[in-house]
């Protein structure tokens, strides 16, 4: 390939890896054309499926350093440049896997940060951003200020709120059923304390 025409792939691969908010990255030896376009369609509108060669996509990696996809291009590799939400295009993948064994998801980068098989893996089995964001809201009671933050986090880090938002709450319930109200302050705020603790974490990560 002329080194021009090398050039402006890379720059198209750099700038999709730029605009996405997610690139899954498969092997999908075997698979026929009629079923890559079955996956691709399955990603969602603005999402594409692309088959990519190894050593100008790791110049494009490397470019806007994402250096650790390195190690898994190698092999037949395709490219699912996600436009949206991650979680329901990691489903999709998912999901065609198991009905198409014979892809295979490498790892890739959600939220500007490189991940491995495993994790897209767990971002598939993640409920979406939107039921994420009405429990949070919801357990917020009303607290509008702390909800606008919650709504502007990525999706990783709401996942991660979520989660400790759970766990919080099975932890300090006996103890907070107990406790009376340190000051007046702390009587007249309804929000709980698991609900603090879920917005300081949201702004310290931010």
């Amino acid at each position: 390939m002329p080194t021009q025409a090398k050039a402006a792939v890379i720059d198209e691969i750099t700038e999709r890896f730029q605009n996405s908010s997610a690139a899954v990255l498969t092997e999908y030896r075997g698979l026929t054309v009629a079923q890559l376009t079955e996956l691709r369609r399955s990603l969602g509108e603005g999402s594409s499926y692309a088959v990519v060669k190894n050593t100008l996509t790791k110049r494009a990696a490397d470019s806007v350093g994402f250096s650790d996809l390195g190690p898994l291009l190698n092999g037949p590799t395709a490219i699912a440049f996600i436009e949206g939400d991650p979680v329901n295009a990691a489903k999709a993948i998912r999901d065609f896997a198991r009905a198409n064994p014979l892809l295979v998801v490498k790892g890739g980068v959600v939220d500007g940060r490189t991940v491995d098989a495993a994790e897209v893996t767990r971002l598939a089995d993640v409920e979406p951003r939107e039921v994420l964001l009405a429990k949070l809201a919801g357990a917020m009671k009303g607290n509008l200020t702390k909800a606008a933050g919650l709504f502007q986090a990525p999706l990783s880090q709401v996942a991660r709120l979520a989660a400790a938002l759970q766990e919080k709450k099975a932890a300090d319930a006996p103890a907070e059923a107990a406790a009376p109200a340190a000051d007046d302050t702390a009587a007249a705020d309804t929000t709980p304390d698991t609900t603090d603790a879920a917005a300081d974490a949201a702004a310290s990560d931010a």
